[in-house]
């Protein structure tokens, strides 16, 4: 006897499944949760459409942490899962495109980041 208990692993995490797996899912939700935090923040702050599109955006972000974590708990099968996370996903990407689109064109004259005045960065000939 090597002085070990050797009579099975101790219990895995909810029905079998890997505590490490659990761990990361609440990182991520942690994780997740502060940046949708900071998002909401920015829109009290700025009051603006484009802020809101983009912490719902992020906010989706935590809601794919949320059907992840109800999935490893079981109550969410999987099927539910899938579809759930691509909406999130398809939710996401017309936030964000959105809030792109609302951002307009810049004001006429304006000095591009690039250096380019043009739409196309090109200088006038």
């Amino acid at each position: 006897m090597n002085g070990f208990a050797t009579a099975g692993p101790l219990v895995a995490g909810v029905h079998g499944r890997e505590p490490v797996t659990f761990l990361l899912l609440s990182l991520a939700a942690a994780l997740t949760a502060v940046v949708a935090g900071l998002a909401v923040a920015a829109f009290v702050r700025r009051r603006s459409r484009r802020y809101l599109l983009v912490a719902l955006a992020l906010s989706t972000l935590l809601a794919r942490s949320a059907v992840g974590m109800a999935a490893y708990l079981g109550a969410v099968g999987p099927g539910i899962h899938h579809t759930l996370e691509h909406g999130l996903d398809v939710a996401m990407a017309a936030l964000v495109i959105a809030a792109v689109y609302l951002v307009g064109r810049p004001a006429a004259g304006a000095t591009r980041a690039d250096g380019g005045t043009q739409d196309g960065g090109d200088r006038e000939r």
